[in-house]
């Protein structure tokens, strides 16, 4: 049955209200759609964008009774959110894209790999650690130099740990417990690049957008080159594995999913997430339809746009904070200088050092002239 109002606006709601809920309700509301954001605070970037915003969280049950009971249809911005709400969310009647089901094979790592694994989808060696596991034994089977992570949220480098000594492991082990009791350990990819793709299915269509590479500053993704500068049998093969992936996991609506290539053209997947994604940011100017507007698309179920770039290169930079302030961009008339920056601030209220504030997009002809411009407008920002 579709959600589709034909008597008023279809109001999406959205579980988080951080910048990849605000890109996808610009998306929303330019479609004539409404959203409803579900966020802890007031005045989120998301939530600062509509009257229909609620205030607490997913264990706040009149909230959250409220909000979907305001809602027509249900998504999210990140993976955190423990599938067992998500499926109570289900059990009152509203559907929830991705499931309930899709979720719980993805928010915990060890079950995302073993879940992918089991359906032929290439990915690096792992083991689950349990309080028995030692150094020895984990070396043993992923060799000499390995990561330790956390089973559940992880993201930006927070919950990883590069292993090459007892000592290593040890301390990584006490850190990381702290964060989430839970971990299991990968073994080191030694890559060439690391890629991404986004891929975003609905029940009729699957398409997928251009495999990028990304660039990674202190583990956060801080540029992204589309299309990646590889060889086309193996964006073909990146392509394949990626689809695979969002299948094995049962997965509708938009998929991110991190690649390694390796130095012999191996791809194996690093992980995936249910959501619009980072490397995926460059599409709303690089693309025909945006990451973000095929979101909103594939959680109606409404045909899809095309995935294709308007220009042969775009380039992504993500604006990192430089300082512990206000959030507000100091320079503006600098930035904006030339004509071909493309200036997304989120609206977070502070910045904090190495905080995602914003994001800035160039798309053109030359691909070596973009990075440049890019980097160079990126150290000018102060924010």
């Amino acid at each position: 049955m579709s959600v589709i109002k034909k008597d008023r606006k279809t109001i999406i709601g959205i579980l988080g209200g951080g910048q990849l809920a605000r890109m996808s309700a610009f998306q929303a509301i330019r479609m004539g759609f409404e959203v409803a954001i579900l966020e802890k605070e007031k005045d989120s970037p998301a939530g600062s964008l509509t009257k229909n915003e609620f205030v607490g969280w997913l264990n706040d049950e009149e909230v959250l009774n409220r909000f979907i009971e305001a809602s027509d249809i249900i998504t999210l911005e990140n993976e955190f959110i423990d599938s067992s709400f998500l499926k109570k969310i289900e059990e009152q009647g509203k559907k929830v894209i991705p499931s309930s089901k899709t979720i719980s094979l993805i928010q915990d790592k060890l079950i995302q790999k073993t879940t992918l694994k089991k359906a032929g989808v290439p990915v690096p060696n792992f083991l689950q650690i349990n309080s028995d596991t030692s150094f020895e034994n984990v070396k043993n089977i992923l060799g000499k130099k390995f990561l330790l992570k956390s089973r559940k949220m992880g993201y930006d480098g927070y919950g990883n740990a590069t292993i090459k000594n007892k000592n290593d492991y040890q301390n990584a082990l006490e850190k990381l417990s702290s964060r989430h009791a839970e971990l299991y350990a990968e073994e080191f990819v030694n890559f060439r690049k690391e890629l991404a793709i986004m891929v975003v299915r609905t029940k009729k269509e699957i398409k997928c957008y251009p495999v990028v590479e990304t660039i990674q500053k202190n583990h956060i993704c801080h540029l992204v080159i589309a299309p990646a500068q590889i060889e086309k049998r193996l964006s073909k093969l990146a392509e394949e594995i990626a689809i695979h992936s969002v299948e094995a996991v049962k997965g509708f609506g938009i998929f991110g999913i991190e690649m390694f290539l390796d130095e012999q053209d191996k791809i194996s997947v690093n992980e995936m997430a249910p959501r619009p994604h980072n490397s995926g940011h460059y599409s709303i100017e690089g693309c025909i339809t945006s990451q973000f507007e095929n979101h909103i698309r594939a959680t109606l179920g409404l045909p899809l746009g095309s995935t294709k770039m308007v220009k042969p290169y775009a380039v992504m930079i993500n604006l990192l904070g430089k300082r512990n302030d206000i959030g507000i961009l100091q320079n503006y008339d600098e930035i904006l200088s030339d004509d071909n920056i493309n200036l997304h601030i989120y609206g977070k209220k502070n910045s904090r050092i190495g905080r995602k504030m914003g994001h800035i997009t160039i798309i053109g002809e030359n691909l070596k002239s973009l990075i440049k411009i890019a980097r160079s407008k990126e150290k000018k920002i102060i924010l």
